[in-house]
């Protein structure tokens, strides 16, 4: 990672506004009940699906390696999902009808958003900016629901692919990130999107704890 990308990189992890994941924290202490683990399956069906959706949007914009692999790594966790709705009592019927609340996709929405208006530099500078404090998320999450749950590896096996972010990925966003400054993205849109996206994920929890 080039000073410049790491410099705007720790701009944009400064500027967040940090707030405790409610969620997550009634989950360690084993209080969140079924029927919101079965809502929290059936909201990350649809935002993991759109997810894929803006990614491979991306690749058709920008032919960057980086967003083939995000859509592939979206497609991947997707697969993972159902033996974590499995362990929760739904079948793949039952996640694909479940009907999602409005402010809990606000965060795929905006994603979509930037994905078809937004610079090639955008969702990368968010990744790199968000992708520790997201990816502890996940990892708490995998081991509060075998710990306080007894959920096995296979049902938790989507927030373990979620919590840790290949070196690989992270360098091609640099990457992504450097060129697109280089060809004239602006720092200041791309810190924005990066605090958003930050935003957004929490009215994703905070919404699960309602």
């Amino acid at each position: 990672m080039d000073e410049h990308v790491a410099e705007l990189v720790a701009q944009g992890r400064r500027s967040l506004e940090l707030a405790p994941n409610r969620f997550l924290e009634l989950l360690e202490r084993g209080e969140v009940p079924a029927d919101r683990l079965r809502a929290l399956a059936g909201e990350l069906h649809h935002l993991v699906s759109s997810d894929r959706s803006s990614f491979a949007f991306l690749a058709a914009r920008f032919p960057e390696p980086l967003f083939l692999g995000m859509a592939g790594a979206e497609e991947e966790a997707l697969g993972l999902l159902p033996a974590f709705a499995a362990a929760v009592g739904m079948g793949e019927k039952e996640l694909r009808a479940y009907e999602p609340r409005p402010l809990a996709q606000a965060y795929p929405s905006f994603i979509v958003r930037t994905a078809v208006f937004g610079p090639r530099s955008a969702i990368p500078l968010a990744l790199l900016v968000n992708v520790e404090e997201s990816g502890g998320f996940y990892a708490r999450m995998a081991d509060a629901l075998q710990s306080r749950y007894g959920f096995s590896d296979e049902a938790v096996a989507h927030f373990r692919y979620f919590a840790e972010t290949p070196d690989e990925v992270l360098e091609q966003a640099a990457g992504v990130v450097s060129r697109g400054l280089a060809a004239g993205d602006d720092a200041v849109e791309l810190l924005r999107v990066a605090r958003m996206v930050h935003a957004y994920e929490a009215v994703f929890w905070a919404t699960m704890t309602e």
